[in-house]
């Protein structure tokens, strides 16, 4: 996106991360905690396990694990671990960081060459620490999708993703960061002790249908040594220019806007990123409070305070951060809409989070450009319901990946 787009673009960007919102309910911790002021943004002390200070050799290696908690575990699960791997800095592309996650392995016997496997990719949970899924837990929905999964015989890899949990600053949103955590995960988990497939299928929705595009996009040039078969991605957002204006236009910046949670999270990369970016030049000095408070408190959390204070976008900011944020939003596409696997992209007809015409342009775009997409229109199942209700159909598809057969996609029979 070039510099010389409108900032309604921009703003229709920010305010469209609803889209990748996973609305987390706290498992097992509460969901701020009192952190110094000198703490890097967003990092607090969760456990010993967390911190790791040893030199770091290479991406992809299990550093330790240890059993879930029972409000951290998945129903379905038999065994419930908690990893800690090394994995390669997304940002700058060259340091070696640890990064947490878990690893959910089916109950019943194990299968000639161990359970398939599947990388879960998570969605918004905000950026402080105590917001980890393999800390603070998943909501309900999530954890009935992946024990759905389970108890057909998956096997769950799931990152945290760069710095949610651990050390530093978590890039929210930034798709290279999320796509090198989850390729390292599944080459940690692989090349350790697991009884799982050497093959992988990633799976995810919203924000997280976004990751597992962009894992997949990823993978052959960052971990080619990992046999990724294909991907499942319901509710994917694709910020086109066309459709931030359309959403821009909707959303009047003198109205209350719920969304505007998003946008706190979204200055967080622009912070990450810039040095130079100063957050009271732009943020309003009521809404400074907010704004600050994603350093340690998880995204619902923050969205309550948005709509208990019934906020608006003027009264949000007082200086336009464009500039910065077009910059920042440059880092949350996809290298490339050639996928060398099969996609499964599952649109509701009354998604209002990611629209299905949102959707639309991002699979007609990777059919153009050359990828095998199979695309399922669910005309009466929104933004949430498109998980548990295209099941019947991703569940055929995850089999047929696993079995080696040969995918055609309906590319040129699109349901849009």
């Amino acid at each position: 996106m070039e510099r010389s787009v409108r900032y309604r673009v921009v703003a229709a960007a920010l305010l469209a991360l609803n889209a990748c919102a996973s609305n987390m309910d706290a498992a097992s911790t509460p969901s701020t905690v009192n952190m110094p002021a000198s703490a890097t943004l967003g990092d607090s002390r969760l456990s010993d396990f967390y911190q790791y200070s040893q030199p770091l050799s290479a991406p992809g290696k299990l550093l330790r694990q240890e059993p879930l908690t029972k409000t951290q575990s998945n129903p379905g699960a038999g065994a419930n671990i908690r990893l800690l791997y090394s994995s390669t800095d997304g940002l700058d592309g060259r340091k070696t960081l640890p990064v947490s996650g878990v690893l959910f392995l089916p109950s019943g016997k194990i299968p000639e060459g161990g359970f398939p496997l599947m990388a879960w990719t998570h969605g918004t949970v905000g950026i402080a620490d105590i917001c980890a899924p393999s800390w603070n837990g998943r909501q309900q929905q999530d954890r009935d999708h992946l024990e759905f999964w389970l108890n057909n015989g998956y096997a769950v890899v799931a990152s945290d993703y760069q710095g949610l949990g651990t050390a530093g600053t978590h890039p929210y949103l930034a798709t290279r960061p999320a796509a090198y955590s989850n390729l390292d995960i599944i080459r940690a988990v692989q090349s350790a002790d697991f009884p799982v497939s050497d093959a992988v299928v990633l799976f995810g929705q919203s924000q997280g249908a976004g990751a597992a595009v962009a894992t997949a996009a990823y993978a052959p040039d960052y971990a080619p040594d990992v046999k990724v078969i294909g991907a499942v991605a319901t509710g994917v957002p694709y910020f086109s220019p066309k459709a931030l204006i359309a959403l821009q236009d909707a959303r009047p910046r003198d109205r209350f806007d719920p969304m505007l949670a998003y946008n706190m999270l979204a200055l967080t990369l622009v912070q990450r990123t810039n040095p130079d970016f100063v957050l009271s030049d732009y943020v309003s000095d009521a809404v400074l409070p907010i704004a600050r408070s994603v350093e340690n408190t998880c995204h619902k959390d923050v969205k309550a305070k948005v709509v208990a204070e019934k906020l608006t976008y003027n009264r949000a900011f007082k200086k336009s951060p464009s500039a910065h944020l077009i910059t920042a939003f440059g880092k949350m596409g996809f290298p490339t809409l050639k996928f060398s696997v099969p996609i499964f992209v599952g649109t509701g007809g009354k998604d209002k989070d990611t629209p299905p015409r949102m959707q639309a342009a991002f699979t007609k775009r990777a059919c153009q450009a050359g990828s095998t997409i199979v695309s399922v229109l669910y005309p009466d199942l929104d933004h949430k319901a498109v998980v548990p209700g295209s099941t019947g159909d991703t569940l055929g598809f995850v089999k047929a990946l696993f079995a080696g057969e040969d995918i055609k996609g309906n590319c040129g029979n699109l349901p849009f």
